[in-house]
């Protein structure tokens, strides 16, 4: 038998929960033996739940009895997370949680604390929600050098923009229409910011360099200057909007950021709509490949979190690898991307053109019918550190720029 404990009880947790007892009979198959249920800690009481049979409010219970295998970390935040995760690590427990926050931040520590007590720290459901992605890169992909990772996600803001996109609203309707719907926090900072996408491009940044990505250190831009207007120019060009979060490799070099970029119909990431995410990835022998599907939900969510458990449950006493080192990954910045640039800017283009074109190179102008007094246009390629050298010389007259994706 093997004995599970999870921390939390919340949206996620009571996922977990009605995942292993709905599909108890398979996940027995799969992993050789029973998988039991033994707690779940909670501050609260749970009267008329089947769960208040196994309900603890003492994470000592849990840390200090011999017989639990597998401790599940589904509270979020990083205290207690941190602390509980740690200390059941170093009793000897394996862990698997979704908390993208906790592993963004501690998780080189806690990875070298798995592989010393020979026990797993599994985190699949922190990135993707339920798309697999980090055991294809840790696993699957192990013969290629990964050369770029581009995701949606964030269901959020994808769920904002698509909605901008194909319903011309303006950014505090979806906003408001996103938390009636529940998809949206009542303090959406994280999403619309991009705090999320940054943590997760994080993650898979780490994954793919073997070193310690801090998110701190990530360029990151959100959604909330994004206006309807702006979508206008984007069907008038065919292409749309979308929040991507990006990592690519040049040479031993890697770049990471997260921003709107305007994607072109032949784009891989371009009809991505709603609530969904999905992963590009780019490897060297593998070329191309795409992850698709429920980036969060509780039970798209659980179930990723519990095939983390099956997985941890097969390898007793097994660690299955360290996915990166505690030793800090120096990103390159963002100046040296090349890149187009879409800029929205006040006044005729007829008065500007022979500068701009000076400035930007061969540039593209588009005209939105109807739009007094203003304009867009598209740069030639260009590194981002030249771009902004010279839109200062435009401030005043510049709207708005959002980035091209190849």
């Amino acid at each position: 038998m093997v004995n599970v404990a999870v921390l939390g009880y919340g949206t996620v947790g009571s996922g977990v929960v009605e995942v292993i007892r709905t599909n108890q009979e398979v996940i027995n198959q799969r992993v050789g033996e029973t998988l039991n249920l033994k707690y779940v800690l909670d501050l609260r009481d749970f009267p008329g739940d089947p769960v208040q049979e196994i309900i603890t409010h003492d994470f000592e219970e849990i840390v200090q009895d011999k017989e639990v295998d597998i401790v599940v970390e589904v509270m979020g935040g990083i205290e207690p997370a941190y602390t509980f995760v740690k200390r059941s690590l170093e009793a000897g427990k394996s862990v698997a949680t979704s908390n993208k926050a906790l592993v963004a931040k501690h998780g080189a520590e806690l990875l070298k604390i798995a592989k010393e007590k020979n026990v797993n720290f599994l985190f699949e459901a922190s990135v993707g929600g339920g798309i697999p992605i980090l055991r294809p890169l840790h696993s699957s992909l192990t013969g290629d050098v990964v050369e770029e990772i581009t995701g949606i996600l964030n269901g959020t803001t994808n769920y904002m923009l698509t909605k901008m996109f194909y319903e011309g609203a303006n950014y505090d309707e979806v906003l408001k229409e996103a938390q009636d719907n529940g998809y949206a926090e009542r303090n959406p900072e994280a999403d619309v910011e991009g705090y999320d996408a940054c943590r997760k491009i994080a993650i898979l940044a780490s994954i793919i360099s073997g070193k310690q990505v801090d998110f701190e250190d990530i360029y990151c831009e959100g959604i909330t200057k994004i206006t309807a207007d702006d979508m206008k120019y984007a069907k008038e060009m065919g292409m749309t909007i979308k929040l991507l979060a990006t990592c690519k490799r040049e040479g031993d070099k890697i770049c990471a950021m997260v921003s709107p970029c305007l994607l072109h119909k032949s784009h891989p990431l371009f009809n991505i709509d709603g609530v969904f995410n999905s992963i590009f990835v780019h490897g060297n022998m593998l070329g191309d490949a795409m992850f698709y599907g429920s980036g969060a939900g509780k039970l798209p969510t659980a179930s990723a979190v519990v095939g983390d458990i099956v997985e941890e449950a097969k390898n007793p006493g097994r660690n299955l690898g360290v996915m990166w080192s505690e030793e800090k990954l120096e990103l390159e910045g963002k100046e040296e991307l090349k890149r187009r640039f879409f800029v929205r800017m006040k006044g005729s283009p007829e008065v500007v053109k022979g500068k701009l074109a000076a400035d930007f190179g061969e540039i593209e102008f588009v005209n939105i019918e109807g739009m007094q007094g203003e304009f867009g246009f598209v740069t030639a390629l260009m590194p981002e550190g030249e771009y902004e050298k010279k839109a200062v010389a435009y401030q005043s007259e510049i709207i708005s720029m959002i980035r091209v994706e190849k």
